[in-house]
């Protein structure tokens, strides 16, 4: 049985590897030397041709990193790799808590800086080319400092904990689990801005005038409240404009990169944040942090019924079965029913963002956010025009020219 689900393991990555390049294949296909006549008035010539460049670099980037990381994985593998991290963590401790904790962490550590490079080249080099790129190299390497200090400060605790269920509650550790994931979820949802972000990014109330009053009055007008406006400093970062919302009830906050300010006039910014509100009051919101928790409870129960099997930790070429092996098994032979998952989530999160779109033709002025939504499609040199396949499998918002026809 063990040889089954070996040839699973390594049949499931190089199947989800094939797809990715053919959906990549198709939508090259939809490039054209001369601008689509669907995108005449919305960018020229030479910004298609920049973003079909734009587009290419980046597909070929994610060619190299995707090949060299599915390599890394087949031969870990093969050569049981996972088990020699397995027996090196054992050989440091003998709480099995300890070892998941030492198997994961040399995991994470290692995957993180076989792709720093991959990072580097499209921050410093791709992302420069284009013009987006206003990062340091001090910047880039405190960021991933930072985010180790994350993972140690919350993700060991959080695995630590779920480890510990297991070993202590059997079978049923999928229940504890999951209420600890949901409970660290809502946290993270309600404090994310005020812990994390300034970590990162400097966040400053948005003064008082004519936009913050503006946004104030549309909120006011169509029963969202909402007194915590910000701007973070994208611009440190990227010149790519943006907006979001974080939290929920009173933690409710909307944040403007300054990039945002300086891309779109006042009426532009209170459209796209419009749409945002229509996330809010159709609950979208709400809808989609329970469907999060619905697929985590899923994922979880699924795993404590396979997690015991001694054929999942054979497979990877160890002989005593645990709790960190049988989880790297599980999440590749899952990947498939993800995939599934992925695509019906991502298909409810374009129909959610066709209602928000139609909140604002309700509420505001729909042609004011068509301009936003082509000059941030054309200043990001977004693929405006990718195959319907692609979109199927990945977009979790719809197309640009899609949202324009609705938006008519």
């Amino acid at each position: 049985m063990h040889n089954t689900i070996f040839f699973l393991i390594l049949i499931i990555p190089v199947t989800g590897f094939i797809l990715e390049r053919y959906l990549e294949h198709l939508n090259n296909s939809m490039w054209s030397d001369t601008l689509p006549v669907k995108l005449k008035g919305i960018c020229d010539d030479e910004e298609y041709r920049k973003t079909q460049n734009y587009e290419r670099d980046n597909k070929k980037l994610s060619l190299w990193s995707s090949s060299f990381n599915l390599g890394i994985i087949l031969i870990m593998i093969i050569t049981g790799g996972f088990s020699l991290i397995d027996n090196i963590a054992r050989s440091l401790s003998t709480d099995m808590v300890v070892i998941s904790l030492i198997f994961f962490g040399i995991i994470g550590l290692a995957s993180d800086l076989i792709n720093i490079p991959f990072s580097w080249y499209d921050t410093f080099v791709i992302e420069k080319k284009y013009g987006f790129n206003t990062m340091t190299l001090r910047t880039f390497i405190t960021d991933h400092i930072k985010s180790w200090f994350i993972a140690l400060l919350i993700g060991i605790p959080v695995l630590g904990l779920i480890t510990w269920f297991y070993y202590k509650t059997g079978p049923g550790f999928w229940l504890y689990a999951w209420g600890l994931i949901t409970v660290f979820s809502v946290f993270m949802n309600l404090f994310y801005s005020e812990l994390i972000v300034p970590l990162f990014n400097k966040q400053k109330p948005l003064e008082e005038g004519t936009l913050r009053n503006k946004i104030s009055e549309f909120a006011a007008r169509t029963g969202f409240k909402i007194r915590n406006i910000y701007v973070i400093d994208g611009s440190k970062r990227s010149t790519k404009a943006n907006a979001y919302f974080s939290g929920f009830g009173p933690k409710k906050r909307i944040v403007l990169y300054d990039t945002l300010q300086k891309e779109l006039s006042e009426d532009e910014i209170v459209a796209v944040l419009a749409h945002e509100i229509g996330h809010y009051r159709k609950k979208h919101v709400l809808f989609t942090l329970l469907v999060s928790f619905v697929i985590t409870g899923l994922m979880l129960f699924l795993f404590s019924l396979v997690v015991d099997s001694p054929k999942l930790s054979q497979a990877l070429g160890a002989e005593d079965p645990s709790f960190h092996l049988g989880l790297i098994v599980f999440g590749i032979l899952y990947s498939p029913l993800s995939l599934v998952i992925g695509l019906v989530v991502n298909y409810i999160s374009r129909k959610n963002e066709f209602t928000a779109d139609r909140f604002v033709r309700q509420n505001y002025r729909p042609e004011i956010l068509a301009d936003a939504l082509k000059r941030l499609s054309v200043k990001n040199l977004s693929n405006m025009m990718p195959h319907p396949a692609y979109v199927f499998f990945h977009y979790s918002h719809p197309p640009l020219l899609q949202r324009l026809e609705k938006l008519e």
